[in-house]
């Protein structure tokens, strides 16, 4: 059954926020705390690096040579991956913070919402999750497009092994955890926050979807639209900040692209 889990909290300002954040800085239990989850984030992003490094070493001398020149070539891939840093980069600036608070409060907090809403976003938020994939899987098999099926098994497998590796490297906890007023709709999502892994899927699914089927530029917007939708419901359920959906985006768009490019070698 669906619930509004959010209670009418005292609300914490942008001055409280930043008292806060400076008597963190001076802590030295604090700044320990933070030496050993930057040791962690390296640690896991240089095994990222290397199982990435160990696919590559896996596949023919040709088909990685291929593999790497698309890669190379693909210049609205690079940009993605960029923007995609950057915004893990930007957790670190407080000013950054800062405003993905203001946002994720002026969706999930702000101004009142009927039950109907609350039920229609939650229910379009399930497009991004395992129970709407897994069918779509079966019913592309069954419909005798085995290839999309396979694609979208490896790809959703693989993505949600990445996107466990990232939260971990981000470590980022979910706006339930920090902020008092938040409205949770449903359950409380369990895991990290960075990235939004329903958002990651939907986008993924849209741009595989896409490029198998060769959809025309309608259709695609209409998919997009739909993703885009899937992340914002995550924002509105509480489950998200918005720089979460926004690298959940960017990384499904950067999967589905790989996606299409590696498919011909495996």
């Amino acid at each position: 059954m669906l619930d509004n889990q959010g209670e009418p909290n005292p609300s914490v300002t942008p001055a409280v926020e930043a008292q806060a954040e400076k008597k963190l800085e001076r802590d030295p239990k604090a700044r320990e705390l933070w030496r050993r989850l930057a040791v962690r984030r390296a640690t896991s992003a240089l095994s990222f690096l290397a199982a990435f490094l160990l696919f590559l070493w896996w596949l023919p001398y040709t088909s990685r040579r291929l593999l790497l020149t698309s890669i190379i070539a693909n210049q609205r891939l690079i940009v993605l991956l960029l923007g995609f840093g950057l915004i893990m980069m930007s957790l670190l600036w407080s000013a950054g913070q800062r405003l993905d608070v203001w946002l994720f409060k002026a969706i999930n907090t702000r101004g009142t919402r009927p039950k109907w809403m609350d039920g229609l976003m939650w229910v379009i938020t399930q497009i991004g999750g395992i129970g709407f994939i897994t069918p779509l899987v079966i019913i592309a098999y069954v419909l005798g497009r085995p290839r999309f099926a396979i694609d979208l098994t490896l790809g959703t497998l693989t993505l949600l092994f990445v996107v466990t590796l990232i939260k971990a490297i981000a470590d980022r906890a979910r706006p339930f955890n920090l902020l008092l007023e938040t409205k949770v709709i449903g359950w409380k999502a369990a895991g990290l926050s960075f990235p939004s892994g329903h958002t990651t899927q939907s986008f993924f699914i849209a741009t595989v979807t896409i490029n198998y089927f060769r959809l025309p530029l309608p259709i695609a917007i209409v998919l997009y639209g739909i993703a885009l939708t899937v992340g914002i419901t995550r924002v509105y359920l509480g489950a998200h900040y918005p720089r979460d959906v926004m690298a959940g985006a960017i990384l499904g768009l950067i999967w589905g692209a790989m996606g299409v490019m590696v498919a011909p070698y495996i």
